[in-house]
């Protein structure tokens, strides 16, 4: 019993359900995750893949999941001053980081891995919530008849 009274014991309990506004932050976060690695990837020569699952039916009309790669696209161009801009998504949408405002510009790959760990700092921290809310509203109505 040594070991345990060294630990700090509480009487937490897991939650049932995450808020969507958590949830959001959460979705965004793996994204640029996938960003982040992509860009180490391209920086190094390398491809980056993520795997998921995809439920198939067979001949006999039975599914079953079947892991797959998936594309990452990478969400950075060359602009015509040959600096790299970087567009934060969110689904199919941009996400407006200030007023009339939707790109990061930095000088080169490195700035940009840095730039995508701030950013993922920023989501996690609660700072994009408002602009995560909006977008996520609009993604929502295009699937409203």
């Amino acid at each position: 019993m040594t070991i345990l009274s060294n630990l700090k014991l509480t009487t937490a309990k897991k939650p049932t359900n995450v808020s969507p506004l958590l949830h959001r932050r959460y979705k965004l976060s793996k994204r640029i995750w996938e960003q982040i690695e992509l860009a180490k990837a391209q920086k190094v020569g390398e491809t980056f893949t993520t795997k998921k699952f995809k439920s198939i039916k067979d001949i006999n009309g039975i599914t079953r999941s079947v892991e797959m790669d998936k594309r990452v696209r990478q969400w950075w161009f060359v602009s015509d001053n040959g600096k790299v801009c970087l567009n934060i998504r969110y689904g199919a949408k941009v996400i407006e980081l200030a007023k009339g405002k939707t790109a990061i510009e930095v000088a080169n790959a490195d700035e940009l891995i840095r730039t995508l760990e701030l950013v993922k700092s920023a989501v996690e921290g609660g700072e994009l919530d408002t602009q995560i809310e909006s977008v996520s509203g609009a993604l929502r109505e295009g699937f409203i008849k």
